[in-house]
């Protein structure tokens, strides 16, 4: 049985707060912060208002392939008209989330060192990396599954599932 551990709203706020104040320190500059859904819409929606930048989104989760991709297809070429992409998710837990959308932005001509990655939460051990992000962990230490505020209204059973998707993150 998983460790579920909740993140409670304030320390949700916190997390997009402190991903802004990253982004104000930096010199570079996204044109648009792009929520990757499912996880990454409503840090998103929120780190939006905290920079004033708009948000577009992406949809992984439902894998609904040509509606996911042929929204990439537009993205990196957004980029090529010289825009700046800032993808954010919730958590960068293996990485396959991050290597989908790099593959299908370079495969669509997407301009180096324009895209960028952002997490609430990232895992050293994951495959990818992420230019920011708010909390690390290791998921080889850390098994917990992190109950975001927008999914406390699920079902119990629903958030079980969804952690029992990849056992390895959890046991």
């Amino acid at each position: 049985m998983p460790v579920f551990t909740d993140i409670p709203q304030e320390a949700f706020v916190a997390a997009v707060l402190d991903l802004a104040a990253q982004l104000a320190a930096d010199a570079w500059r996204p044109d648009f912060i792009i929520g990757v859904g499912r996880g990454g819409l409503v840090p998103a929606v929120f780190l939006s208002h905290a920079t004033g930048l708009p948000m577009l989104s992406v949809d992984h989760s439902s894998q609904v392939k040509d509606f996911a991709d042929d929204a990439l297809v537009r993205l990196a070429l957004r980029t090529r008209g010289g825009e700046r992409l800032l993808f954010l998710d919730d958590i960068n837990d293996s990485g396959r989330t991050i290597t989908h959308l790099r593959t299908a932005l370079t495969a669509a001509g997407s301009v180096a060192g324009a895209v960028r990655f952002a997490t609430l939460i990232d895992n050293v051990s994951s495959a990818e990396r992420v230019e920011y992000r708010h909390r690390t962990i290791d998921r080889r230490e850390v098994k917990d599954w992190f109950v975001f505020p927008w999914e406390a209204v699920a079902p119990a059973a629903s958030v079980e599932a969804d952690a029992a998707e990849v056992p390895e993150r959890i046991g």
